[in-house]
């Protein structure tokens, strides 16, 4: 079923389908809408951050659930709903990997549990990121296995830049559903997990090296 267009009481176009932003109504969705229609966007991966932000700005003073605390159960109800739904949405269309993820999910791509290889020009540079990262693990904070943490961490995301750039160049234009352009999609956004890992337990070591000083 299509998401409804239009306010039911003033006729007004709908900018989301969780309010309408011109008279203030609170709406439920006929169904849940993808976090793309949460905010009245073309479901592409390129989108325009500071958009996406002013959106969520305008259509949170419409939703947020303070300004209804003296409204009837119904009425806060839709309120707590739609601000919920609405920062769920922009969580996934804020974050460059969950947005890929998700449009690959939506377009048939593989899952990551379908598809679990990494680029093959990639596994080289996770064995050895690996190694230096083990070597860091077992060093004492001070040793030389740590003090090059920085200049490792730099590299890693100087590397997960590139790859989702190459996630841009693949999901754009979007393709049809089921094309196997999704699968390399599917591979580089794996090799973005490890990234992201990776450059969490690094992060937990900075801090444990902070805290040796």
């Amino acid at each position: 079923m299509p998401p409804r267009t239009s306010c039911p009481r003033c006729g007004a176009p709908l900018e989301t389908p969780f309010c309408c932003v011109g008279c203030g109504r609170l709406l439920r969705p006929e169904r849940d809408p993808t976090p793309f229609e949460a905010f009245g966007l073309e479901p592409r991966y390129g989108v325009d951050a500071a958009e996406l932000e002013l959106r969520l700005l305008r259509f949170s003073r419409s939703l947020h659930p303070d300004f209804f605390a003296t409204a009837g159960v119904e009425e806060r109800a839709l309120a707590e709903e739609g601000s919920a739904a609405l920062n769920a949405a922009y969580e996934i269309l804020a974050d460059d990997f969950r947005r890929a993820d998700w449009l690959v999910a939506a377009l048939d791509g593989p899952s990551e549990s379908d598809e679990k290889e990494m680029p093959r020009e990639f596994l080289l540079e996770v064995l050895e990121w690996s190694e230096e990262i083990e070597a860091a693990r077992e060093a004492r904070p001070g040793a030389p296995e740590r003090a090059r943490l920085p200049a490792l961490a730099a590299a890693l995301r100087s590397r997960r830049a590139e790859c989702m750039r190459g996630v841009a160049g693949l999901l754009a234009p979007r393709p049809e559903r089921g094309a196997p352009v999704l699968a390399e999609v599917r591979r580089i956004l794996n090799a973005v997990r490890y990234l992201d890992r990776a450059l969490r337990e690094l992060e937990v070591l900075r801090l444990e090296q902070a805290a040796a000083r």
